[in-house]
């Protein structure tokens, strides 16, 4: 206030009542007083309105979805950070980070149980995110930009900071419903780095920890996928990459004769059996004789021949080498001996001057032998509640499904304990890895509502299991 009014800080305090303040003043004075406490009302009105839209649910995902952690940089710390913060604001949460590797830190949470002796539960997610190209989105890929019909447009918006955000989300608003409520087992959320270049220095790493056994894990759920109907996806099992090369040797000779057995002849006749093959596959998935995560997949993904020349390639040599790669995908009910065999004795017999190197990307089976996958039907108590706590939030459950590609699941199920992949998401396109990767407002905070009585079912569930 101007000083010829008189006041100070001090006095403004002893006059809490604006009316006894007011009449302090002569009418010439009143009207400046006046307008000055309509703008600091008003500012202060205004500033409320901010810090209350600024902390909502879906203000907090777009903060998180603003932190880049996408390859070959993924910013890890701050999206550590970022989540110990929020969740040091909900009661009973408990954090540690774990260093996997120098650069690849795990944020582990626990939400305690009263009885914590039985099997606990995970909820488990991926820090990391694939690449974005900013030219090719309508949006930039890291502002979490909100469109007005509510598409959040971000790199990880799908593909799994959703579900990430939403474990948090559900377990606050629990707590506010029901403060009085204690899962019986120990809860657990797990935030994992490299799941998107393998998760061999992520999840491969920390199952191998004693961090990880003192877990006392019985069951876990990790990501799913998008569905474009009205009913959530389930996925029971991964398919496996087997990224495998094959490689052909021959005589190199003048590009105008015809010989036995060149390299790129014997590499074309691999091409023509392996074509086939990939072709026996796809008639079955057309047929709508099985999905396409259901049968084995194998996708050319380089060829590399010729003699290299300043201009490009010597047109009149034939190579003495050729050689190309393959993404096969392996499904839990394939026979890897038997497709070995193929390999060797129809894609890349040795008697054609042929040799091939298959890279395994996972497992096929557990660690006792069996495929790797968990059982979704009633004689899994797991998948009852599960199934039995979306319905109850309202939804329904498709048609359980083999994920076409690999997730850390594969690490849990080989070690015999029941996963299933989930993204509660419907009625959305399936944009995870594509550009213009978005969610709707609305889709994720049904989310939420989901995860909560998935959460409080879970970990309330008194029986036990022997996969």
């Amino acid at each position: 206030l101007p000083s010829s009014f008189g006041l100070n800080c001090e006095t403004l305090a002893e006059h809490l009542s604006f009316s006894r303040l007011f009449t302090m003043f002569d009418h010439l004075q009143r009207l400046p007083v006046l307008f000055f406490f309509l703008l600091l009302s008003l500012s202060f009105s205004e500033s409320l309105h901010e810090n209350k839209e600024s902390d909502t649910p879906i203000s907090r995902f777009q903060q998180y979805l603003r932190i880049n952690t996408a390859h070959p940089n993924p910013n890890y710390t701050t999206a550590i950070n970022y989540l110990t913060n929020f969740a040091n604001s909900i009661p009973n949460l408990h954090s540690k980070v774990i260093h996997l590797t120098p650069t690849s830190p795990l944020l582990l949470l626990t939400w305690p149980g009263s009885n914590p002796s039985l099997p606990s539960i995970l909820f488990n997610s991926h820090l990391d995110s694939v690449p974005a190209e900013p030219d090719k989105w309508i949006h930039p890929p890291f502002s979490a930009h909100k469109t007005s019909d509510g598409r959040i447009f971000a790199r990880g918006a799908q593909d799994d900071k959703c579900i990430g955000m939403q474990y948090l989300e559900a377990i606050k608003a629990i707590q506010t419903s029901d403060s009085k409520f204690v899962p019986l087992r120990n809860v657990h959320i797990l935030y994992v780095p490299e799941e998107e270049v393998g998760g061999f220095d992520g999840m491969g790493k920390f199952v191998q920890l004693k961090e990880f056994e003192e877990l006392n894990l019985g069951f876990m759920m990790d990501e799913g996928q998008a569905s474009p109907n009205d009913e959530f996806r389930v996925f029971y099992a991964d398919r496996t990459p087997w990224h495998t090369v094959i490689k052909a040797v021959g005589t190199p000779g003048y590009g105008s004769k015809l010989y036995d057995n060149t390299a790129m002849e014997n590499l074309m006749k691999s091409m023509e059996v392996i074509t086939k093959f990939r072709e026996s596959m796809f008639d079955m998935v057309k047929a709508g004789l099985a999905a396409n995560s259901e049968v084995i997949s194998v996708n050319p993904v380089f060829l590399n021949a010729g003699t290299p020349s300043p201009t490009g390639f010597m047109m009149n040599m034939q190579p003495s080498e050729a050689e190309a790669g393959f993404d096969i995908r392996m499904p839990p009910t394939a026979d890897p001996e038997l497709m070995r065999k193929i390999i060797e004795e129809q894609w890349a017999p040795a008697w054609r001057n042929m040799t091939y190197k298959i890279t395994k990307k996972g497992f096929l089976r557990d660690i006792i032998g069996r495929p790797l996958m968990t059982l979704a039907s009633d004689s899994n108590p797991w998948w009852s509640v599960f199934n039995e706590a979306v319905t109850r939030a309202g939804g329904k459950l498709s048609k359980p499904e083999i994920l076409a590609s690999t997730t850390d699941a594969r690490f849990m199920r080989r070690l015999g304990i029941p996963t299933f992949g989930f993204s509660p998401m419907k009625n959305t396109p399936i944009l995870l890895h594509d550009h213009n990767e978005n969610l709707k407002d609305t889709v994720y905070l049904e989310g939420i509502k989901v995860y909560e009585c998935i959460i409080k079912s879970l970990s309330s569930f008194e029986g036990s299991y022997e996969h």
